[in-house]
């Protein structure tokens, strides 16, 4: 007896199967409810784009340290030697050139062109040694110096891990992305932190995004620093307004709609939308963007609940700062990351600055120290909210930004009167707090004048594996096939700081 050929695993020559060509004119109802719904945000049949990636089973893989993650960032670059490593030989070489100091000179440093990697054109050697702004003292103690800038903070000290030792290598403002990603904006672009969090753990509350992001700004290149790229839309962050009225950005039920009106509309195109799935089980994008509208059907009633600050205590908001105009933004945003991170949301990406606000190439002073009167307090408040309510044991704090600043002062012709610092990739420091971090100590060291590490180096994705180590997770079984990813994107966990 000859066998008969296997009829083929898919439709010959491109053709609709028989089913799905009766689904979608029997049924055609569900495409055009679903398609409304995607042609309304720019969505195109998902076979025309790129597919996101399955998502591993939910859960870490091994026993985690923390839960979630409040993740700070500081737009422009902040000087780490007016705020967490301040260097005393600045003042004492002041107005002199390296070369008329006791040390190497930094620029002949092989490491200096390393991590140098310039996107756009400039002379960033600036040879004149530009002293200390601000005074610093031991805080705390262990001991640590901090400017004078941060009081606030300063009382916090014994609960933090300082990094000194961070380097990028993109010495213009794209090391913000860079350090969201891991990679230079000259290199293929990849998932950012938050994403790879919210890709490699289960949700913690279904009613809520898992990533989410708080703050404003006018450059939407700000949006590389929570998308999901290849992981798929899924995993992107979802921006929230603290505005009481709209929390929620195009979330509000139409005026004149009932609850239960909505909700029957709702349990109707959920319906409509499994028999898509069912015709469509390997579009990925057509299944996350389903995800996506039932998840914003179930936050128009848990958003505004998480984000209504009016809850909370007149001394709560005294210790975020938002009974001081000075202070009351940036305070109402560290408080709506507290009480996300309570509702459990896995990863809060709080853009705490204007886009390049701390980009202080000139007045450096004044800028720095306003920037750091609008932050110190609402930083503060937050760690010690989360240590006498218990969180800080099961959240990580991390307050960074994208690179330094130059020991020497910004010299250029369109600077009548320099009074600044330029950007310095080749070192700075990031902090963290909080679960699974040891409290009080500082790791890593610059040299003499603050311009290179020279003990323990680290690029930035040492942050993120630092990270993903504290919560379960290990970046290398996140991998996706066909994804080539090196082994500087993965990083390594900076265990002198893990408790």
């Amino acid at each position: 007896m000859i066998a008969r050929p296997l009829p083929p695993a898919g439709p010959p020559c491109g053709r609709v199967r028989r089913r799905t060509f009766l689904a979608d004119i029997g049924f055609g109802i569900t495409g055009l409810a679903l398609g409304a719904m995607l042609h309304r945000d720019g969505v195109v049949r998902a076979a025309a784009l790129d597919t996101g990636a399955a998502a591993p089973d939910p859960g870490p893989h091994f026993p985690p340290r923390a839960k979630n993650v409040i993740w700070i960032f500081l737009s422009g670059g902040v000087s780490h030697l007016e705020t967490w490593d301040p260097k005393p030989a600045l003042n004492r070489y002041a107005g002199k050139t390296y070369a008329e100091t006791p040390f190497e000179n930094p620029f002949e440093n092989p490491l200096f062109r390393e991590r140098s990697r310039a996107v756009v054109g400039a002379d960033r050697t600036h040879a004149q040694i530009f002293p200390l702004q601000v005074g610093f003292r031991k805080r705390g103690e262990c001991g640590v110096e901090i400017s004078d800038w941060w009081p606030e903070l300063a009382s916090c000290a014994d609960d933090i891990a300082f990094v000194r030792s961070m380097y990028t290598t993109d010495n213009d403002h794209a090391a913000e992305f860079q350090f969201h990603s891991g990679r230079h904006k000259l290199d293929p672009r990849e998932p950012t932190i938050g994403s790879w969090i919210h890709y490699g753990l289960g949700s913690l509350n279904e009613n809520l995004p898992q990533f989410v992001f708080l703050g404003k700004y006018k450059d939407t290149r700000v949006r590389e620093n929570f998308d999901a790229l290849y992981l798929g839309p899924e995993h992107d962050g979802i921006e929230l307004s603290l505005d009481p009225g709209a929390p929620l950005p195009f979330g509000s039920r139409p005026d004149g709609m009932l609850a239960e009106e909505q909700r029957a509309q709702f349990e109707f195109i959920r319906d409509l939308n499994a028999l898509s799935g069912v015709e469509y089980p390997d579009d990925e994008q057509l299944r996350a963007r389903i995800k996506a509208y039932e998840l914003a059907y179930r936050m128009q009633a848990s958003v505004p609940e998480a984000l209504d600050l009016g809850a909370e205590s007149a001394e709560t908001e005294r210790l975020y700062g938002i009974d001081r105009e000075e202070t009351a933004i940036y305070g109402r945003r560290l408080l709506a990351a507290r009480r996300l991170a309570e509702r459990g949301v896995r990863f809060t990406l709080v853009y705490l600055s204007d886009y390049g606000e701390w980009d202080s190439h000139t007045q450096l002073r004044d800028l720095h120290a306003r920037s750091c009167a609008r932050v110190d307090r609402p930083i503060a408040g937050l760690l010690k909210d989360l240590k006498r309510r218990g969180m800080d044991q099961e959240t990580v704090v991390v307050c960074c930004t994208e690179f330094g600043r130059t020991p020497g002062l910004e010299m250029r012709d369109t600077l009548a009167n320099p009074t600044g610092r330029d950007h310095h990739p080749h070192a700075f420091t990031v902090w963290l707090a909080g679960a699974g971090v040891k409290k009080g100590v500082v790791h890593g060291k610059t040299d003499e004048l603050g311009f290179h590490v020279v003990e323990h180096p680290h690029y930035v994705t040492d942050i993120h594996a630092t990270l993903l180590h504290l919560l379960g997770l290990d970046p290398k079984r996140l991998d996706i096939p066909g994804r080539k990813r090196l082994e500087i994107d993965h990083g390594r966990p900076i265990a002198e700081i893990l408790a």
